[in-house]
Order: structure tokens, then C-alpha cells, then sequence
């Protein structure tokens, strides 16, 4: 193995895959700063112009856009708590509130460092497991994934908000809202009204966009129209001008003095990217609220704790790196993005799956190379883009929102050029502000919209291949852990309410 990476290191260190690389990130993070354009958009958008580049250089390119682009999120999550990517949203919990404080370098200092750093973890676990991987994902069968899931919707339900039964109901609105369109497995219409644009579902970035960003927007608007905000764009009241010039600052000593928290997001993250279809959302609200549980003061997270921003930033892009193995060692792409770059894999001829490292095994370990070398590229970019991003938090904010809100449609209306995923954002955009007033989680309606195709998919698979019998839920033991662990966390949830 050690001889193959530094063959592939030979090859990925020339001039023309590092500007590839380059200028991927340099992508990546500019347009994963606009609301509604994510990295997923930009990769569907670039991959055709890979076709005539070397398999290399374009995977490499694309990857280093993913990488910029899941980082990117968090710039405007932390400057104008408006999250750039759904994944953000938790980065904007405790980002916003340091930028409030006149921390917003500081801020942005600490969400780039623990990207990099957990992209970093992630890289060298795809290098050490892709293979025996494929061993150990193959055990996860229907009944598994079902399990996984109802976990993942308990644990959300009883970290976010004041209720977990309010928890429970949005992400159960989330999961009923995705079931809008063809069937999945007898392909017959439902709730659609005869409409043909709602037959492939409500658009993901619209809906996401809509509830997430759009609706912070339209409410800071309107505290603004009140006239009871009179804020800047990330800052309250000139406060980065009054900020004491060290509050800008982060030294190497005091970002790893947070090394538990970092490792542990990092390991989440990438074991969340592990599993095909869970994605980045899911590994940054289960890193914040591991990290809120093991601190010592867990009523700080939400209220700008460094540490929470530090969980959501590395494991999401612990994600970016673990989603390859499944999509190297099985040809199962780990999230939409991962299935976007297998289609540019079959573009140059490669298949992905078991039989990819024989028979290309130069071409993934120069991709693994690569990986590396784009995190110290990413480091590079992003720390030289910071005070350019800075000089957004002193901006007013009543001239910054309406460009914001351009975007969000311009971002949603791009990927399928319809007015109808425009219209969608703009009612999720009054969904979300009215769920804001009203306590009820929108990350939990997000979430659950994100995950309902695959948990009614692995739940009817389940049923049809036990025949409805849920005692044979017995003959699982993954399955009775991640249930077991299920029913203590609502309990455990219900008793601290």
C-alpha cells in the first residue's frame, strides 16, 4: 500500500493537477457561499467540462470542488446566519452567535481549520479501509438501514429544540412531505393532483434552501422593516469595531487544545460518510450533539461555544472523504454527491466497485494522493480568503439581505430552470419562518425530508422480505442494538424535558 501512495503521490504532483486542484477548491468555496448553490450543484454543472480532461486531473478537480464546497457552506452560516448548504445549518448555531460577538474571523479561523483537519482524518481511514469495507457494509441489510434511521430521527428529535415530541412531528412531516410523487416500488402517482412537475417529489434544494435559509433571511427582513433590528450583517451594533484585536486571532495550540472534539466529529463524520445514503446533514447534527453531550457546559452550545462549531465543520467534511468508500469499494455512491462523481468515473471509463483498485489501482492511489494534497491546498485558499470574507460583516445588513434572497432563487431556479422549484422555496421560505415562531424544528423537517426516501424504501423492503413478521427483528443483532439504543434516547430525552 505505502509503495502504491507514494507512486500515486509521483504522479499528483504535477503542475497541471495542482491547478486543476486549485482551482476546484477556489470553486468550491465560492459557490458553496451562495445560498442554493451548493457543491452538489456545482458538481452536476462541471462535470460534462471534465470530458476532456485526463482522468486525473478531472476527478481531482471535481473532488476539490466538493471539498470547497462543503466548507464553503459555513461562510454565510457564520456571517449572516443564512446557511450557504443544508449541512451548515448547525455550523450557524454557535457561528453566528461568535460573529455576533465580533468573533467572525475568529469564527471562520475555526471552521476552516477543523475542515481541513477532518477532511484530513477521512482521507487516510478511505486510504486504510476501502477494501475491508466491503466486507463489513455488506452486513447491512434492509432491516439494518431501518434501524440506523429510526436512531438517527430519535437522536435528532431529542438534541434539537425544546420538545421531542415537536422534534418527532416535524421530522415526521419531513419524512411524509418526501413520499410526495412516484411510488418507488409500484411506481404509481401519489398525491401529485395530476400535476406531472410533482412526479419526481419536491425539489431537495428548494425545500431546503426554502426552510433553511430563505426563512432566516425573510425574518431578520422583517425585524429590519420593525425597525427592532438595526444590526450589522453578522455583528450587533459596530461590535467588530470595539472587538479587542486578539478575539481575531486563533493560534495552532488552542484549536488542538480541542483535539477530543475534533478526533471524535472527525470519526462520526466519517463513519456517517461510510454508510451509503445517510449524508452530511445527519453526521453534523449527531457530531454537534455528541460534542454538546460530553461538554462541561453543554447550555453554551447554541450561544457561540467554539466546540460546536468545531463538531459540524469536521464531520462534515469527514464525510467528503469517507463517501468514497463505499462508492470505490462497492460502486454505491455514499450521498448525491458521491453519485455524481461515479457518473464522471463511467465518463473516463472507469467503473467503480470491487474489481476498480485491480484493475486501476495507479488511478485510485494518484486520487488518494491527490486528496491529501488538496487539503493543504483547501488550508492555503481558505486562510487567504478570510479577511475578504470578513469584510462582508461590515456590510449593513439591510443592503446585504436582498441580494441574499436573489440568490437563494436564482441558486434554486438553475439546476432544472423551473419557476415551479422557485414557488416551492418561496412556501417552504413561509413554512420555515412560521415553524421559527412557532418552536417547532425546521433542521428536523429538513432532515426528515432528506432521509424519507431511504427509510420508506429500507422499511418496505423489510416488510416484504419478513413478510410483516417484526419478531424477526430478533435475528438481527445490529438491528436490536440500533432499536435498543432508540428507546433509551427518547426515554432518556422525555425524563430531562
Amino acid at each position: 500500500m505505502l509503495e502504491s501512495l507514494l507512486a500515486g503521490f509521483s504522479a499528483a504532483l504535477t503542475f497541471s493537477n495542482l491547478a486543476f486542484i486549485a482551482a476546484g477548491i477556489a470553486l468550491g468555496i465560492v459557490i458553496g457561499a451562495i445560498p442554493g448553490l451548493g457543491s452538489v450543484t456545482a458538481l452536476a454543472v462541471l462535470i460534462p467540462v471534465t470530458f476532456y480532461m485526463s482522468p486525473l486531473a478531472a476527478i481531482a478537480f471535481l473532488v476539490g470542488v466538493n471539498k470547497g464546497g462543503t466548507s464553503g457552506g459555513a461562510i454565510p452560516a457564520i456571517l449572516l446566519d443564512s446557511p450557504g448548504t443544508p449541512e451548515a445549518a448547525a455550523t450557524a448555531l454557535d457561528g453566528h452567535p461568535m460573529a455576533k460577538r465580533g468573533e467572525a474571523q475568529r469564527a471562520m479561523r475555526f471552521a476552516l481549520y477543523s475542515s481541513v483537519t477532518g477532511d484530513t482524518i477521512s482521507d487516510i481511514l478511505l486510504i486504510l479501509l476501502v477494501a475491508p469495507f466491503a466486507a463489513i457494509a455488506l452486513q447491512f441489510g434492509p432491516l439494518e438501514f431501518t434501524a440506523v434511521l429510526l436512531f438517527a430521527f430519535a437522536l435528532l428529535a431529542g438534541l434539537t429544540g425544546d420538545s421531542p415530541a415537536k422534534g418527532l412531528i416535524a421530522i415526521f412531516a419531513g419524512v411524509f412531505l418526501s413520499t410526495i410523487g412516484l411510488d418507488p416500488v409500484e411506481s404509481t402517482p401519489r398525491m401529485t393532483f395530476d400535476q406531472v412537475t410533482l412526479y419526481d417529489g419536491l425539489p431537495l434544494a428548494a425545500v431546503a434552501i426554502g426552510a433553511l435559509a430563505l426563512a432566516s433571511v425573510l425574518e431578520q427582513m422583517f425585524d429590519l422593516w420593525r425597525g427592532s433590528d438595526r444590526s450589522f450583517t453578522g455583528l450587533t451594533d459596530n461590535s467588530a469595531e470595539r472587538a479587542p484585536a486578539d478575539r481575531s486571532g486563533l493560534s495552532a495550540a488552542e484549536f488542538f487544545s480541542h483535539w477530543r472534539t475534533i478526533i471524535r466529529s472527525a470519526l462520526i463524520g466519517s463513519g456517517v460518510g461510510m454508510l451509503p445514503g445517510l449524508g452530511v446533514t445527519l453526521a453534523a447534527f449527531l457530531s454537534y450533539g455528541a460534542a454538546r453531550r460530553a461538554s462541561k457546559e453543554p447550555q453554551s452550545f447554541g450561544k457561540g461555544n467554539p466546540e460546536g462549531l468545531i463538531a459540524t465543520e469536521a464531520a462534515n467534511s469527514a464525510v467528503v472523504g469517507a463517501n468514497l468508500v463505499p462508492t470505490i469499494a462497492l460502486g454505491i455512491p455514499g450521498n448525491i454527491a458521491a453519485a455524481l462523481l461515479i457518473g464522471a468515473f463511467i465518463i473516463h471509463g472507469i467503473v467503480p466497485g470491487p474489481f476498480m483498485i485491480t484493475m486501476h489501482g495507479d488511478l485510485v492511489y494518484a486520487l488518494f494522493a491527490s486528496m491529501l494534497i488538496a487539503n493543504a491546498v483547501h488550508l492555503v485558499i481558505g486562510r487567504l480568503g478570510i479577511p475578504i470574507w470578513a469584510l462582508i460583516a461590515r456590510v449593513p445588513r439591510a443592503i446585504v439581505l436582498p441580494p441574499v434572497v436573489i440568490l437563494c432563487m436564482v441558486g434554486v431556479y438553475l439546476p432544472g430552470q423551473s419557476l415551479f422549484d422557485v414557488g416551492v422555496m418561496l412556501v417552504f421560505a413561509g413554512l420555515g419562518l412560521a415553524m421559527r415562531r412557532t418552536g417547532f424544528s425546521i433542521v428536523c423537517l429538513v432532515i426528515g425530508f432528506l432521509l424519507g426516501g431511504m427509510f420508506e424504501t429500507s422499511l418496505r423492503q423489510s416488510l416484504l422480505l419478513y413478510k410483516s413478521d417484526l419478531t424477526r427483528m430478533l435475528e438481527s443483532p445490529i438491528a436490536l442494538v440500533f432499536l435498543a439504543l432508540t428507546v433509551l434516547i427518547l426515554v432518556r430525552a422525555v425524563r430531562r424535558r
